[in-house]
């Protein structure tokens, strides 16, 4: 079976550095592009090259976007620290990032895969919103986003809106209209399905230098997480998006609407999701406030889809 031609929007960050091994195993990783989030682009870049290094995979970073589309950055250095990796000791790169703009790189890489590219985004969805802009036609080139953003119930950076649709509601708003299909899993699935000290430890001993690392940088990010937000695992959320390309069974969708506030006093960058009356093999529900857009996943499989992306990380040397 032929792997998936995927493309990682990123903003490494703990998890996106799993999210990137992960789909370099399992798919055809074929580019990463990077964008502000979780540190400044310029950390962000250098954290996807290092990881790729660390774990000597081959593919092209291109850095996009240093800021919203609008309203300037957020960071979340609170959970991810300084470096956005801190935890581990990352060689620096010795690569650097190639001269190409991230939205070109998107648009490139979509045309010469019509149909059968997936972009996942999983930062701010600048450099995607950025891209549909440029080049109309792009939306007509893609198979799907994959998207890790957003949440059908509570929030992480606000109590209404998650750290990534937060970030560029207005770049969200663009994405999650394009007319491109969209999966997105968001905070309601992605915060209680993660590595847990037994995970981190399988990691650690196993032998190999970049589940060492891995290891390292989970253990601080579960620190974190803990602290603030009470949880006891450190979530996987950005490789949820990638984890359906391996195995669908792993998260459970529905389709529904999904519309990104902008203007909310209080919710500004909430997911409106109409979630009324919807379940899991329903022949009826409340009629939609707007058209179906996006596939939402309601839940996931945790236990065996972590166990995945162990296996997957200790499979580096």
């Amino acid at each position: 079976m032929d792997k998936t031609k995927i493309v990682i929007d990123c903003d490494p960050g703990h998890d996106d550095a799993v999210a990137i091994l992960f789909a370099a195993r399992h798919c055809d990783l074929l580019a990463v592009t990077t964008t502000h989030g979780n540190a400044s682009l310029e950390k962000t870049t250098r954290n996807a090259l290092a990881v790729l290094e660390l774990a000597g995979i081959e593919v092209p970073v291109a850095a996009g976007y240093a800021s919203a589309l609008v309203y300037g950055t957020v960071e979340a250095t609170d959970i991810h620290g300084k470096s956005g990796l801190d935890g581990a000791e990352i060689a620096e790169p010795a690569r650097k990032p190639i001269d190409t703009h991230a939205v070109e790189v998107l648009i490139e890489t979509a045309h010469q895969h019509k149909g059968e590219l997936v972009i996942a985004p999983i930062g701010p969805l600048t450099n995607i919103a950025a891209a549909l802009k440029r080049e109309p036609r792009l939306k007509d080139w893609i198979r799907e986003f994959s998207i890790m953003g957003g949440s059908t119930t509570l929030g992480n950076i606000t109590p209404a809106a998650e750290f990534n649709i937060y970030c560029d509601p207005e770049a969200a708003h663009v994405v999650f209209e394009s007319n491109v299909p969209i999966r997105m899993v968001g905070y309601n699935v992605t915060r209680v399905t993660g590595f847990d000290q037994g995970d981190i430890d399988r990691m650690r001993v196993c032998g190999k230098r970049t589940a060492s690392v891995i290891a390292d940088l989970m253990a601080h990010y579960l620190k974190r997480q803990g602290a603030m937000f009470g949880l006891n695992v450190a979530p996987m959320h950005d490789v949820c998006a990638i984890t359906p390309y391996l195995d669908e069974s792993l998260l459970t969708y529905l389709e529904t609407s999904v519309k990104v506030e902008l203007q909310g006093t209080y919710t500004r960058g909430m997911t409106l999701c109409d979630m009324r009356g919807m379940r899991a093999g329903a022949t009826q529900t409340i009629q939609r406030a707007g058209r179906a857009n996006a596939k939402v996943a309601i839940a996931s499989d945790a236990r065996r889809l972590i166990d995945h992306v162990v296996d997957a990380v200790i499979s580096f040397r």
